[in-house]
């Protein structure tokens, strides 16, 4: 009821969805259904008509609305069948907390007659699968810890029970580009017609999906892989499901890259309020981080030569940049000096309809190396994207892709 209601958000479909695709099977459908007798063994009923495979989260509690058990036996037209083991596993879990267990748990035993129990290490509520119709059904609690922890027994039924042939999916993960942009630039690459191509617009990412069949070679998976890589050109900040391929998002990238080089950075921010320090807490690599509400703050933060002025235009702020990225890399005693400052007023960037343009300097031992872009949103989102954007050209600096 929680889900129908919109009170919570399903995540178990996401996860499961996520894992069984990886195991071979082609998910094609979610449903919620709320908490009514009957709306619950009719749905079952339609599912048993049409899936292989249904997994359900959800309604194995104690309490009046949990009916999921008593739905399976209507579809299935089965009684309850009072398990002896599954009661013994209830009143463990409430002996090793130390409580005494409701009389009404003793209805979490209840199964349809031919069901399998599938127990819970860690939760009250043990869950079941049976036949019915065509379908295997498994049923889970709906506490996602307790449905995780309870997932290993069922995908080694599942794997038992159904002949599966995973495919392969790879992800091309990329920053400061949006999905329409890559598909234009994609527009002219013919893919063989059982490779399916889609988008995902994450908060800190752009992923560009490539879901490959079983059996697929995985030398032209490779190919066609870096095929698209190549067409969307730097922004790919990594690629997963590749062998020989750096995988991750982009803060396991950055650290892969900064610890084989032992390289140690000190950072200076203005637009992401301190969110750029935040991602990256706990990096050994991170020795200094610094926070400034605006491009005054950041030059008072820091010794500005006096022929460095306080920037009102592009070229000014440009210099500033590489004056503070310089002195900020000289006094922190580091390998790498990141700096961020911003043009726009405070209701540039509190408002939604304001924007403000970013401006990113990286100090190296060698040269410095820059970026601008131009932000808007509300503020949380300039936030973000002002920390990966700044993050992103350091990202851009160790893999050699600076210009």
């Amino acid at each position: 009821e929680e889900v129908v209601c919109g009170q919570i958000v399903d995540s178990n479909a996401a996860w499961l969805s996520q894992h069984l695709t990886d195991l071979g099977f082609a998910v094609k459908r979610h449903t919620a259904v709320g908490d009514d007798l009957n709306d619950l063994a009719s749905l079952i009923r339609e599912i048993a008509d049409r899936a292989d495979c249904c997994i359900c989260t959800g309604g194995l509690g104690p309490t009046v609305d949990d009916l999921t058990a008593e739905a399976a036996a209507i579809a299935a037209n089965q009684e309850l069948r009072f398990d002896e083991a599954a009661m013994r596993q209830i009143e463990a879990y409430f002996f090793r907390r130390q409580r005494t267990m409701p009389g009404i748990n003793r209805k979490q035993a209840y199964f349809p007659r031919e069901a399998i129990r599938i127990d819970n290490p860690i939760g009250s509520a043990p869950g079941f699968a049976l036949h019915i119709g065509r379908c295997w059904f498994v049923f889970l609690p709906g506490v996602p810890s307790e449905m995780k922890a309870m997932f290993p027994s069922v995908q080694t039924q599942l794997q038992a029970r159904f002949e599966l042939n995973p495919g392969c999916l790879v992800t091309l993960r990329t920053e400061g580009i949006g999905e329409s942009a890559i598909q234009q630039l994609l527009q002219e690459v013919v893919l063989p017609g059982e490779v399916l191509l889609g988008f995902r617009a994450a908060p800190d990412e752009v992923q560009t999906k490539l879901r490959f069949p079983a059996g697929f070679p995985p030398g032209e998976i490779q190919l066609i892989a870096r095929q698209l890589a190549d067409r969307i050109g730097d922004y790919v900040f990594a690629v997963d499901g590749v062998a020989g391929e750096q995988g991750g998002d982009l803060l396991t990238v950055i650290d892969k890259l900064m610890s084989a080089r032992q390289s140690t950075l000190a950072s200076l921010e203005t637009a992401s309020g301190g969110l750029l320090a935040a991602k990256c807490q706990g990096r050994d690599w991170l020795e200094s981080a610094m926070i400034a509400k605006d491009s005054i703050d950041a030059a008072g933060l820091l010794t500005v030569r006096s022929e460095h002025q306080i920037p009102d235009s592009e070229n000014d702020t440009t210099e500033t940049v590489r004056h503070l990225a310089g002195e900020l890399r000289r006094q922190r005693r580091t390998d790498l000096a990141l700096v961020q400052l911003f043009q726009g007023s405070s209701d540039d960037y509190r408002h939604q309809g304001g924007s403000i343009v970013l401006y990113n300097g990286l100090q190296t031992g060698t040269g410095f190396y820059y970026s601008r872009h131009r932000l808007s949103g509300i503020p949380q989102t300039k936030q973000n994207q002002a920390a990966l954007l700044s993050l992103d050209l350091l990202r851009r600096y160790l893999q050699d892709k600076c210009h």
